[in-house]
């Protein structure tokens, strides 16, 4: 049952991505009708081309790494940080007023303050995805202590739990999916920031392929690194979903 149901997911996955393909073809081929928007077969022959090269798989490995490093040290920060704000009253009046006042400043805003701190090495790009993901992991893990049924908390107290335990047991085990879920809202922005990053200051990776592409004018290499984005995007919140379900699925995670 659970391999039929596993086949139907997928099915219905390719089917999705048959329909964008077949749609964007018949736009590019009926209504719109200009070289600035190519159809899907033109870009596919270009990425083909770029693989070829091994250009498209460089640039790749260059924009995942900035990301899961920056994501890794954005997450180490964020959840402890969130777990002390939700669970003590004093640091949440110390930490919410930098939480809220950070949040609201885009990691893109932020591209010229870490390349006059790290330069345009990896060190910026890697600050710029730990500071998107951040706060989003912070406010979740927050909230999600914040959402420990007192039940339960009083249940573990009447049993004889001390403070530590309760915290250990009850409440951070039940914080996990919501730990788990701000980390795979803070992953999209990682996608996000790290073009941006690239865009501004870099030496590779897919934002530095949409940058080339925008001077030259080569339109199928945008198109190819528009692609290679969303796949890549969906193919991380897939695994992400998939991990959730091992660690957190027996905490009911929403996936």
């Amino acid at each position: 049952m659970r391999t039929d149901s596993r086949l139907a997911t997928v099915a219905g996955y390719v089917a999705g991505f048959a329909l964008l393909f077949l749609i964007w073809h018949l736009a590019a081929t009926l209504l719109v009708k200009s070289i600035l928007f190519p159809p899907p077969w033109p870009v596919f022959e270009r990425a083909v081309v770029l693989i070829e090269d091994n250009i498209l798989q460089e640039q790749i490995v260059a924009s995942m790494r900035r990301i899961l490093l920056g994501f890794a040290l954005g997450s180490a920060i964020g959840i402890p940080v969130g777990l002390a704000i939700g669970s003590f009253r004093v640091v949440r009046w110390l930490l919410e007023p930098w939480t809220e006042f950070f949040r609201f400043i885009p990691a893109v805003a932020m591209i010229t303050v870490a390349v006059i701190w790290f330069g345009i090495g990896e060190e910026s790009k890697i600050f710029l995805i730990a500071y998107t993901t951040v706060f989003v992991v912070v406010i979740s893990t927050a909230a999600g202590v914040g959402a420990v049924g007192r039940d339960k908390i009083r249940a573990a107290q009447c049993l004889g739990a001390s403070r530590l335990q309760v915290f250990a047991l009850v409440a951070l085990p039940a914080t996990v999916p919501y730990i788990l879920t701000g980390m795979r809202l803070a992953m999209a922005n990682a996608f996000v920031t790290i073009v941006a990053a690239e865009l501004i200051a870099s030496n590779d990776g897919l934002g530095k392929l949409l940058w080339d592409a925008r001077l030259f004018m080569q339109i199928e290499d945008i198109f190819v690194a528009l692609v290679a984005l969303g796949l890549l995007g969906f193919a991380t919140d897939r695994v992400f979903r998939f991990l959730i379900r091992i660690f957190a699925g027996r905490f009911n995670a929403t996936v």
